[in-house]
């Protein structure tokens, strides 16, 4: 059965630094807009900040939805498994706030949070800010046990790749056709 505790305390936050990945879950306010659930990592992308806080660094992709979503209503879920060791699923629940890459806080909070980066600089997109409001596990019982292989590198490689062949400002060029709006026509990304 869950159970909910009062924040983030140490035992919560060694637990999380040790996980290989964390989703991400938004939805629009529209009843027939697309839920989405995404998988992140590495788990250095993750910061926790303070007992109701946690922010991590949101890197160029194909889709933009998150941030679509919690520009629009700000309510976010971030679910960790144990993959490996006891069963165990975490989940916090609060409000998003985005900080693009031109927001006067974007820098402050990467210097702050000291995120690994998986990509070139120029991928780094967002930091999204999530206020926590409620911190709750679950058995875990169901989640496979899984071993870790570690990192892909593909992330990396490509990134530069994009920079190396469309030049510095690919990502931009990238973000402007590709993450303007949600699946939904929600406004996302702003160049």
């Amino acid at each position: 059965m869950a159970k909910v505790y009062e924040g983030i305390d140490e035992r919560w936050r060694d637990w999380i630094a040790k996980q290989p990945m964390f989703f991400v879950a938004t939805a629009p306010l529209a009843a027939d807009g697309h839920v989405n659930v995404s998988p992140k990592g590495p788990i250095g992308s993750l910061a926790v900040i303070d007992e109701r806080t946690v922010a991590y660094l949101d890197v160029t992709g194909s889709g933009a939805e998150t941030i679509a979503h919690i520009r629009e209503n700000g309510r976010v879920v971030v679910m960790f498994c144990a993959f490996e060791g006891p069963p165990r699923i975490l989940r916090l629940h609060g409000r998003g706030e985005v900080l693009l890459a031109g927001d006067p806080r974007f820098e402050a909070m990467i210097e702050r949070a000291g995120f690994e980066n998986p990509s070139a600089p120029e991928a780094r997109r967002a930091v999204v800010l999530v206020h926590v409001d409620r911190v709750a596990d679950s058995c875990g019982y169901g989640v496979p046990l899984m071993s870790y292989d570690g990192e892909r590198d593909h992330l990396r490689r490509s990134s530069e790749k994009r920079v190396r062949t469309h030049g510095g400002d690919a990502y931009r060029d990238y973000q402007r056709e590709k993450n303007a709006e949600s699946l939904d026509g929600l406004p996302a990304v702003e160049i």
